[in-house]
């Protein structure tokens, strides 16, 4: 009897539609429009300067100037992607045919360096600090170029009126990250160290240098930067300010000095790892994925001298 009605509900249901009447009195609710994708790549001009862009592609970024002596390319982020790093280029070549002067590595982790040929086959010099030169090519990964030239504490790049400076502010997330600093347009570009908001992930953490790092966090509020790009887009895309880093630094000064408490008590690894965690921090993007990691790599510097 119930598929009975049921069929018949849906035969009227037809005839109505075909007459074009209506079952209900009252329609009922419009579906929810479908989000639009964020697309594979963009490039936006930074707001507020003439020549300074961040270019993503999927979850990372890396920013570029265009000077009309040429342009400054960093990060060619194309580990996996190699169609990334010529997706860059032909952006770039939609705002200027201006040479490619210069590539600037942030560090040498290859989600951020691989993919340079592009840029070096067009005219680039390459380069980042001397860590990151040393080890690349001992490395040798086929889809990284080695890097021409190497920074050890600061060098100033000056390029049709624009000034870059690439600042080595001590071991972090790993031991050779440059700054780039933009003193006139007061913008900072810098990778992997300082997290918008959030607790640092796995991979920012784990091979880190703990108390160095906030020693570079330190040095880099230094500088006189208003915002920064990071290496991967903040919450919403926006860009850092220096209260996100006086944040994080705030909670690796905390967290450490909790592990070493909990260190000095003879509870690392276990049960501090699991026991530690700062609840004043709790609203922070990614903060219960993410706190045993913190807790466990400070673990290991005050624990066991790792």
């Amino acid at each position: 009897m119930r598929n009975k009605t049921l069929t018949t509900l849906w035969i009227t249901a037809i005839t109505a539609g075909l007459a074009g009447t209506s079952l209900a009195q009252t329609p009922g609710p419009a579906p929810a429009p479908a989000q639009a994708a964020a697309p594979l790549f963009a490039t936006t001009k930074v707001e507020g300067t003439e020549n300074v862009y961040v270019f993503r592609y999927q979850g990372h970024q890396s920013m570029f100037v265009v000077t009309p002596a040429g342009v400054i390319v960093t990060d060619p982020i194309s580990y996996g992607r190699p169609q990334a790093a010529k997706a860059y280029l032909e952006e770039i070549r939609k705002i200027t045919p201006a040479p490619i002067k210069y590539l600037v590595y942030s560090h040498h982790h290859y989600d951020h360096a691989a993919g340079g040929k592009v840029f070096k086959d067009a005219g680039a010099v390459v380069i980042a600090h001397r860590r990151a030169k040393e080890r690349l090519a001992a490395l040798k990964y086929p889809d990284v170029v080695v890097p021409d030239e190497a920074v050890d504490d600061k060098r100033t790049i000056k390029l049709g009126g624009t000034t870059l400076e690439l600042v080595y502010t001590g071991r972090n997330h790993s031991d050779s990250s440059l700054v780039m600093f933009l003193p006139k347009e007061k913008i900072l570009f810098a990778v992997d160290f300082n997290s918008l908001g959030a607790v640092p992930s796995r991979l920012a953490i784990n091979d880190s240098y703990p108390v160095e790092w906030e020693a570079s966090l330190k040095k880099t509020l230094t500088l006189q930067w208003d915002r920064q790009i990071p290496g991967h887009p903040g919450p919403g895309g926006r860009l850092g300010t220096r209260q996100d880093m006086e944040q994080q630094l705030a909670f690796m000064t905390e967290l450490s000095a909790e592990i070493k408490k909990a260190a000095d008590a003879g509870k690392c690894f276990d049960p501090a790892t699991k026991e530690v965690r700062l609840p004043q921090y709790a609203t922070l993007q990614g903060y219960e994925q993410n706190i045993e990691w913190s807790t466990h790599r400070w673990c290991g510097y005050w624990g066991r001298g790792i």
